[in-house]
């Protein structure tokens, strides 16, 4: 028998059957299943009605319904044009478990390895090229071929993960910000943004140009921002904002020629790999050191300075004549005076 309760159930089975969506569209078939479940039992009568109060209602009973899976639906606008998109999200606070349905844990390696490149790029640029992405699977140990790699990032790319610009360059795409927002603020807290009007997450925008300033925007945010009576000057340091003059890029456009040289590893990564090392080094009742690349300069300093003295040495050996040397000295000097 038809209940209200299948309207949610179809709005469900169309939102995962399509992913990622504009909320103009999740509201449209949201609608669409309620016609549908109308249509099935005329003694329902179930009312429609398209304004902000009711959707809002609905996405609470549908998040109501579903917290008990660890989902929920949620919404976050494009970063690049602004739209409200929407899209159910994955709670699971274990590492990219969004992905693990999709693709295999080597596949998701590589994912992650690129997203620490994102998130990590210099001057807040927030991506990486081609070139740095594939460089990926020897750095990170990745058992996988260049040509199967190439296959998997256009995946990611194909299943709204991530985004290629013209110029081949790799960033995150909104289904990224949206579902691994927990993974990322946990895994890179000092790195992640906020664009100081909308409060979402942001990698691509415009910053202050001001020194120190922690002013971010998303474009279309400071379209919006520009529009109102203080939108000549940053809404934290005052410092003018003339629209003749752009402001500090964020995301691909702030990216140099030779940022992608250079690997970038984080520094928590760093540390616990030298604290391994260390601890390999030491007895294993003995406490663990401080300062573990403290004492690796130490080791090397004491280790160049053993070899300068062994050289020093070894010149002076060679600079003395042997005992057998001075001895056939002697042999000739006597042959010729006879």
């Amino acid at each position: 028998m038809v209940s209200a309760n299948d309207v949610d159930r179809l709005f469900l089975q169309a939102v995962l059957s399509r992913g990622l969506m504009s909320t103009m569209l999740a509201r449209v078939l949201w609608q669409k299943s309620v016609s549908a479940v109308n249509a099935s039992n005329n003694a329902l009568n179930l009312p429609q009605s398209d304004d902000d109060e009711s959707w809002i209602a609905f996405m609470d009973r549908i998040n109501g319904s579903i917290d008990k899976l660890d989902l929920q639906l949620r919404t976050i606008h494009d970063e690049s044009s602004g739209k409200e998109m929407c899209a159910l999200v994955n709670l699971k606070g274990d590492e990219i478990a969004q992905l693990a349905t999709d693709y295999a844990p080597l596949e998701i390696a590589f994912f992650k390895a690129i997203v620490e490149q994102i998130m990590l790029a210099p001057r807040e640029a927030f991506s990486v090229s081609s070139i740095a992405s594939l460089r990926e699977l020897h750095a990170a140990k990745i058992n996988m071929t260049k040509s199967q790699a190439e296959v998997v990032l256009a995946s990611f790319v194909a299943k709204g993960w991530l985004l290629k610009s013209r110029l081949g360059r790799y960033s995150l795409a909104s289904r990224s910000l949206m579902e691994l927002q927990p993974y990322l603020k946990s895994t890179y807290p000092d790195d992640l943004l906020e664009c100081t009007i909308c409060t979402e997450v942001l990698t691509r925008g415009v910053a202050c140009c001001a020194p120190n300033c922690k002013v971010r925007m998303h474009t279309h945010c400071l379209a919006t921002f520009r529009r109102s009576k203080t939108g000549t000057a940053c809404p934290s340091c005052s410092k003018a904002w003339p629209k003749d003059k752009p402001l500090t890029p964020v995301g691909e456009e702030a990216a140099r020629e030779g940022d992608d040289r250079k690997r970038r590893v984080r520094l928590d990564s760093v540390d616990d790999s030298d604290e391994d090392d260390a601890s390999q080094d030491d007895p294993p009742n003995s406490p663990p050191k401080k300062g573990g690349r403290l004492h690796k300069r130490k080791n090397n300093n004491t280790q160049d300075s053993n070899m300068e003295v062994d050289n020093e040495n070894s010149e002076q050996d060679e600079a003395q004549p042997t005992q057998t040397q001075t001895q056939r000295a002697q042999r000739t000097r006597r042959s010729t005076k006879h």
